[in-house]
């Protein structure tokens, strides 16, 4: 056996390995959706039914849930994308010694583990201001460090800007508000767009941080953390399969969109070559 079929061999076993350790687990979870057990189990099989998903229908607990969910998400990304964006322009347009401690201090929520965040949200808010948990506290504090993940998306944009756009615009009498609006702000759409995805996703899943800040609000991951403790049923599996679908649908047509807009792009750049 040669050296470079070995290597190909090795790699195919790596990929094999790395797809089934990463899907092998969604398998057995969507399997065990269809088993009429009443344990989220694919053994033993007590037969094909689709009854979970009804009783996944009927769970308002959980609807009410999930709602809360999405609220939250919602104000997550109303309030950490702007802080975020606000952030990394701070940082785009700093130019001292400061930057690095700056930068240091912005990305620390990030290091601090979510019970503490929960935990000193809570404090914070309860002595200084009298506001219990709920959502008002459960968006301040995932935002306090989802704002941190915008902001990096955001300078990871600017590092490709260039600033000579603004400088153009400026010397030809255009205001700053002008420049945010129709030259900075398009071009960090697409992180923008990427940030606010992310945000949401963070929200949803999150559960250390909202278990001490929810009040009496329960969210998605916090009603399925208790459902584990009282007895899991097949309906929750019900509801990860359905997520998992709506996400690749997502993601297949995200995908789509940005093939046709790179399509349309280059037919563009090719119309003005042939001009």
């Amino acid at each position: 056996m040669t050296a470079a079929r070995f290597r190909r061999l090795l790699t195919g076993a790596y990929l094999v390995l790395f797809f089934g350790y990463l899907f092998l687990p969604l398998g057995i979870m969507a399997a065990a959706t269809f088993n009429s057990s009443r344990f989220p189990t694919v053994t033993p099989w007590m037969g094909f039914t689709l009854g979970w998903f009804q009783a996944l229908w009927e769970d308002q607990r959980m609807w009410a849930a999930l709602g809360t969910s999405l609220i939250v998400g919602a104000g997550v990304i109303a309030l950490a994308v702007p802080l975020g964006l606000a952030a990394a322009l701070l940082l785009d347009r700093l130019h001292s010694r400061a930057k690095t401690f700056l930068y240091a201090l912005m990305v620390s929520p990030l290091l601090t583990p979510g019970v503490i965040v929960g935990i000193s949200t809570l404090v914070f808010w309860r002595e200084w201001f009298g506001v219990s948990g709920g959502l008002f506290l459960t968006v301040v504090a995932q935002s306090s460090f989802i704002a941190a993940y915008a902001m990096l998306l955001f300078s990871a944009r600017l590092e490709r800007f260039d600033p000579a756009l603004e400088e153009a615009a400026l010397d030809l009498g255009a205001t700053h508000g002008q420049v945010f609006r129709r030259i900075t702000l398009p071009y960090l759409m697409p992180a923008i767009l990427s940030a606010a995805l992310l945000a949401f996703l963070q929200s949803f899943e999150n559960y250390n941080t909202t278990l001490f800040v929810r009040g009496l609000d329960t969210t998605l991951t916090v009603y399925i953390a208790t459902k584990v403790r009282t007895g899991l049923t097949p309906a929750v599996n019900a509801l990860s399969l359905v997520l998992i679908a709506l996400t690749i649908l997502g993601a297949v047509v995200y995908e789509a969109l940005r093939r046709r807009e790179a399509r349309r792009q280059a037919r563009s750049v090719v119309a003005l070559e042939t001009a």
